[in-house]
C-alpha cells in the first residue's frame, strides 16, 4: 500500500503556531508523503508563511503543496513559495513533482485551479473581458494540471495524484450553500483528471463540503479541508497499480 496523508485549509498564523507540528512529526509511522491542499495560511504574509515553514521544516516524509486563494490575497503568493520551499516543500502550480518512498513512485500533479462552477450551472466565456478572463485563467489552470498528469504517465509512477486547492465536483461541496458553488470549484478540473487519468484526487476550500466524492469517469476526489476532516491529516491508501481504499487514519490537531 501507498499512503498519502492530505490536508488543506490549515490557515496558520502566528497565534496557531505549533498546533500542527506534533501530529507532523508522526507522519513517518502512517504515510509516505504528505499533501498539501492550499489556504495554508490566513491572508498570504510573509509572517504566515514562515508559521508554516517551521511546522513542516525537517519532517521525516516528503512535502508537496499548492497554494489557496487566501494565500494569495496579500499579493506576495511569490514570496509564500519561497518560504515554503526553502522549508522543503515541493510547491507545485501547474507543474509535477514524483516523490520516493523505498521503491514506490508517487507523481502529485498540482494546481491551486479556480472557480468557474459546474456542468448546468457554470460561467461562460462570453460577454465582458472580464468574465472572459475569468473563465479563461480557470480553464488554464485546468489545462495545466491535465499537461501535468499527462506528464507523469512518461515517468513510470507507481500511482498519480491530482493535488488542487479548487474542487473538481460538486459531490465534495454538499453542505456548503448552493450560491456559491461557483465560487468553489470548476468542472473543467475535472475533465482535466478523467483525460489524463489520476488514482487521486484531493482538494481543499469547501469549509462545510463532504469528505467524498467522486469524478464522472470514476476518479475518487476527497476534500481534505481541515474542517471537514477534523484532524490534522487524513491518511488514505492506494494499492498499485491504483484501487483506492477509504483512508481513516489521520492525527489529531493538538
Amino acid at each position: 500500500m501507498i499512503r498519502i496523508a492530505a490536508v488543506g485549509d490549515i490557515h496558520m498564523g502566528p497565534e496557531s503556531e505549533g498546533m500542527l507540528r506534533p501530529s507532523f512529526e508522526t507522519l513517518h509511522e502512517s504515510a509516505d508523503v504528505l499533501l498539501l491542499a492550499g489556504d495554508l495560511t490566513r491572508h498570504g504574509t510573509r509572517e504566515e508563511a514562515q508559521v508554516v515553514a517551521r511546522e513542516i521544516k525537517d519532517l521525516a516524509v516528503p512535502v508537496v503543496a499548492v497554494l489557496g486563494n487566501h494565500d494569495h490575497h496579500a499579493d506576495c503568493a511569490d514570496e509564500v513559495t519561497a518560504v515554503l520551499q526553502d522549508a522543503g516543500a515541493r510547491v507545485l502550480e501547474g507543474q509535477a513533482t514524483v516523490v520516493s518512498d523505498g521503491d514506490a513512485r508517487i507523481g502529485v500533479a498540482g494546481t491551486k485551479g479556480f472557480g468557474g462552477g459546474f456542468v448546468g450551472r457554470c460561467a461562460g466565456e462570453f460577454g465582458e473581458p472580464i468574465m472572459k478572463e475569468f473563465v479563461r485563467y480557470s480553464r488554464r489552470r485546468a489545462d495545466t494540471l491535465r499537461a501535468s498528469l499527462e506528464e507523469l504517465q512518461e515517468q513510470d509512477c507507481d500511482v498519480r495524484i491530482a493535488l488542487t486547492h479548487f474542487s473538481p465536483v460538486p459531490d465534495t461541496l454538499a453542505g456548503e450553500p448552493p450560491e456559491i458553488y461557483p465560487f468553489l470549484g470548476s468542472y473543467l478540473l475535472a475533465e482535466a483528471i478523467d483525460t489524463a487519468g489520476a488514482d487521486l484526487a484531493v482538494h481543499g476550500h469547501a469549509h462545510l463540503g463532504t469528505e467524498h466524492g467522486m469524478t464522472s469517469g470514476g476518479v475518487k476526489v476527497r476534500n481534505v479541508a481541515q474542517p471537514v476532516i477534523g484532524r490534522a491529516f487524513h491518511v488514505y491508501h492506494l494499492a498499485r497499480p491504483g484501487r483506492t481504499t477509504t483512508g481513516a487514519s489521520g492525527g489529531r490537531v493538538g
